[in-house]
């Protein structure tokens, strides 16, 4: 039986959820923010930066803000896990740089400790919320391997990224995106896939997803959000919120704590 458990700040970019699947497939997605998780019990299994990873019991998931992966079980009795998405301006005030794991998956008994803290302390008020905090994404920093800067080998897709974000709502065109940067069709996915790990309608699908949650936080019901967010309707915004983030646009909506 699959079950989930989510929980959002309504003061502070701090989301976490503590979920068992057995048969739910995460689709290619991206957050905004830095994704900490703990497998509790089974094997998750996944795909980032162009490889396979499994993560068992006691492991720690790392993923930095926009990093596209996906996600199943890879055990047939599911697996379990407590996962804690961090806003990268709550990270900047904490530490002086902002953590990059060149890994996506981190062998530290110290650090999975550390988040079991802060999500058992999530619910206990602001003050010991916040403490658990800091002692989390120090514990994380602890673990900082910068990245190389990203490849431009086939052609440089910001302008098409930069178009996406200006026009997520809107019915963007291949031609809209081949006359922002220059490149063939062909040359620009490539491009866009190398360099930001989703293809472009794939960025355009999270940049609505984001949106949607922004005004699902701030009240706005489901049926409005999708529309003010550029899916086709509520049904069509549920199937990807599900997908993407393993709850509906209603839980997630009823899930905020002080």
């Amino acid at each position: 039986m699959q079950w989930t458990r989510y929980w959002r700040a309504a003061d502070q970019p701090l989301e976490a959820m503590h979920a068992h699947f057995t048969s739910h497939r995460y689709h290619r997605h991206s957050h905004d923010a830095y994704s900490f998780g703990v497998t509790e019990q089974g094997v998750q299994a996944f795909r980032c930066r162009g490889g396979a990873h499994t993560s068992t019991a006691g492991m720690v998931l790392a993923f930095n803000p926009d990093e596209a992966h996906d996600g199943r079980t890879g055990a047939e009795d599911g697996f379990t896990y407590r996962i804690v998405h961090i806003g990268p301006d709550l990270v900047a005030d904490l530490v002086p740089r902002l953590p990059l794991f060149r890994d996506p998956v981190v062998r530290s008994p110290a650090l999975a400790g550390a988040l079991r803290d802060l999500h058992a302390a999530l619910r206990e008020g602001a003050l010991a919320r916040d403490e658990h905090l800091v002692r989390a994404v120090r514990a994380m920093a602890a673990h900082v391997t910068p990245l190389p800067g990203p490849a431009t080998a086939h052609g440089d897709p910001g302008p098409a990224r930069d178009l996406v974000e200006a026009h997520y709502a809107d019915d963007l065109t291949p031609a809209d995106l081949v006359e922002a940067t220059g490149l063939s069709r062909f040359a620009l996915y490539r491009a866009y896939r190398a360099r930001y790990g989703l293809s472009p309608s794939e960025h355009q699908r999270q940049r609505r997803l984001r949106e949607a949650r922004r005004l699902l936080a701030d009240g706005v019901r489901p049926a409005e959000a999708a529309a003010a967010a550029g899916f086709a309707d509520q049904a069509h915004l549920t199937r990807w919120f599900r997908r993407c983030y393993g709850v509906t646009p209603g839980a997630y909506a009823r899930a905020a704590t002080r």
